[in-house]
């Protein structure tokens, strides 16, 4: 169990109930069978996940867990419900009903974040900044830091590299992150003075940290047409990065994309 990523971060798209639990206790294993049913049956609105206070004993103490079974509901990061002991499956469900957030409200919450990070992408001002504070106060938010790291990482690409540290290969975001990285490479990396097509990547970073993009992609096109294999193929690479980062809806990836694929070719 990934605990951040199966509890922390899945509670921002839906509640999700713990149970807390263990092998050698009576009352768990009523209550078990019970919850695991109620949670397929109602996979739509909220997720179920068991720990088992043997294996995970410091999660067990960070949630405070006195006896077992303990079920707690946690939404946005925070525990927002519980109960203990195994009580039937109708006060299971008038618990459930009386807690559970409306479904109108859940979807409010991912329109609002959706419309921020679309903002933020346009260039609407004051977005940016609306998004650093979503992130230091809600760090848990995964997709909004990656939304940050892909804003920052031409300005300051070691803060970029910190906000995506633990996206990890096999995770849902690992290709958006993987394309930070490599723009944070050829940002931080040591211009060629030799090979041209490393001459024409360190001119597109200057042009870049001065805050003239399309010029920059300008060089690192050019770039692949001398030489796009340079570096295990950083010029071209580093453009699919770019392209990706901005989404195709982009003005660059529309004006630029062709362009770039034609040099590839």
């Amino acid at each position: 169990m990934d605990f951040q990523k199966d509890v922390v971060e899945r509670s921002y798209q839906m509640p999700v109930v713990i149970d807390f639990w263990a092998e050698w206790c009576g009352p768990c294993r009523i209550l078990g069978p019970v919850i695991e049913e109620m949670a397929q049956e109602q996979a739509d609105r909220w997720a179920l996940v068991k720990i088992d206070t043997e294996e995970y004993p410091d999660i067990a103490e960070g949630f405070a867990i006195k006896s077992i079974p303990c079920v707690k509901m946690v939404f946005q990061g925070k525990v927002i419900a519980e109960f203990t002991g195994a009580i039937p499956r109708a006060q299971i469900q008038k618990w459930l009903d009386q807690f559970l957030p409306p479904v109108e409200a859940m979807e409010e919450e991912e329109d609002d974040l959706s419309a921020l990070l679309e903002a933020v992408s346009a260039g609407i001002p004051g977005a940016l900044e609306a998004l650093i504070e979503l992130v230091d106060e809600n760090p848990e938010i995964l997709i909004a830091r990656l939304a940050l790291a892909q804003q920052l990482v031409i300005p300051d690409p070691a803060t970029a590299r910190q906000l995506i540290h633990d996206i990890q290969p096999g995770d849902e975001l690992a290709e958006a992150a993987a394309d930070v990285r490599m723009i944070a490479d050829w940002i931080q990396s040591v211009p060629s003075t030799i090979n041209q097509a490393g001459v024409l990547l360190g001119e597109a970073q200057q042009l870049a940290t001065s805050g003239h993009i399309e010029e920059a992609l300008k060089k690192i096109i050019e770039a692949v047409m001398v030489d796009k294999t340079f570096n295990n193929d950083q010029p071209r690479k580093t453009a699919i990065a770019l392209f990706r980062s901005w989404g195709i809806k982009h003005p660059l990836t529309l004006k630029y994309r062709k362009r770039f694929d034609m040099a590839v070719d």
